[in-house]
């Protein structure tokens, strides 16, 4: 599979762009460094699901290798929200402390909506605090954007994908990836200006909308929803999707898959992300990105 994508000229090489994010974080870290400022980024991580252990672990070793100083803080998984809110408080007023990422999923006896409004919106580099989600969207660039959403306009913008006046349509109306995906990709400013469609499990003739998208953007968590019927021929497909399905020949018996046919639809796009190697390391390096400016910004 690895030397068929490296044949495919169609692929947005999320790794590959991700790099040269990090290479400009990097630069950005040093001038910090001369200022005697180092960032500081801490995840909390409530109890042990193995997927929120791996993305952590993935998170903090490009900290380390881009030299943010960076540290988890993991709680049982019996941990009350009152203890996390406590920790969540102690972060906010630890000035060596400019980033801070809090781990979902979270165990059922915590409120998500209560623990994202907890930290700082100065700290806050997931985006996901009130001020920073309605700053975005007024088109506020002082906040910040949620890393996934952000890592896909990168990734849109340095593939050389115009937005402007482009049929944007969103599959998955989440508060993570698809409503602030949709909202910045309206905004009148550069690599927005998007006609947007958010299509979710309510909505009538789904593949009727796909087939309009210049853009179509899969992040509803349904593996291989999006056939290659789906697709207008030379349309930018965006793979949001992670999903876990049975495979008798993989180890542990399942594989993951994104919410593309990716062999299908390939053929068809214009440009296409490949699952893995296209999203995921964008929201790595946004929110490395995110950390740097709350560091230059408050250090």
């Amino acid at each position: 599979m690895r030397r068929y994508l490296d044949e495919v000229d169609n692929l947005i090489d999320g790794r590959a762009i991700a790099e040269q994010i990090h290479a400009e974080t990097a630069d950005r870290i040093t001038r910090l460094s001369s200022r005697g400022i180092q960032p500081g980024l801490v995840f909390v991580r409530v109890g042990e699901d193995p997927a929120s252990k791996v993305y952590v672990g993935m998170k903090e070793r490009t900290s380390k290798r881009l030299g943010i100083r960076s540290d988890t803080k993991v709680l049982n998984e019996a941990t009350s929200e009152t203890d996390l809110l406590s920790l969540i408080r102690e972060l906010n007023s630890d000035r060596s402390v400019h980033g801070i990422l809090v781990q979902a999923p979270l165990p059922a006896q915590i409120n998500p909506a209560h623990v994202y409004s907890a930290v700082s919106p100065a700290k806050d580099v997931d985006g996901f605090h009130p001020i920073n989600v309605g700053k975005l969207m007024l088109g506020d660039a002082t906040g910040f954007a949620p890393c996934t959403p952000a890592g896909i306009q990168e990734l849109l913008a340095r593939s050389g994908v115009k937005t402007e006046g482009a049929e944007a349509v969103v599959l998955g109306r989440g508060d993570i990836v698809g409503k602030p995906m949709a909202t910045m990709l309206l905004q009148k400013s550069k690599q927005a200006n998007a006609t947007v469609t958010i299509c979710h499990s309510r909505t009538r003739d789904v593949a009727g909308h796909c087939r309009r998208a210049d853009i179509l953007i899969a992040a509803m968590g349904s593996p291989k929803f999006v056939t290659a019927n789906m697709v207008k021929r030379g349309a930018v497909v965006i793979d949001v999707g992670v999903n876990r399905v049975p495979d008798a020949a993989a180890a542990g018996g399942s594989r993951l898959v994104g919410d593309v046919d990716f062999e299908a639809v390939q053929p068809i796009a214009g440009k296409i992300t490949p699952n893995p190697g296209g999203v995921g390391p964008m929201t790595i390096a946004l929110l490395m990105q995110n950390t740097v400016r709350a560091a230059e910004q408050n250090g």
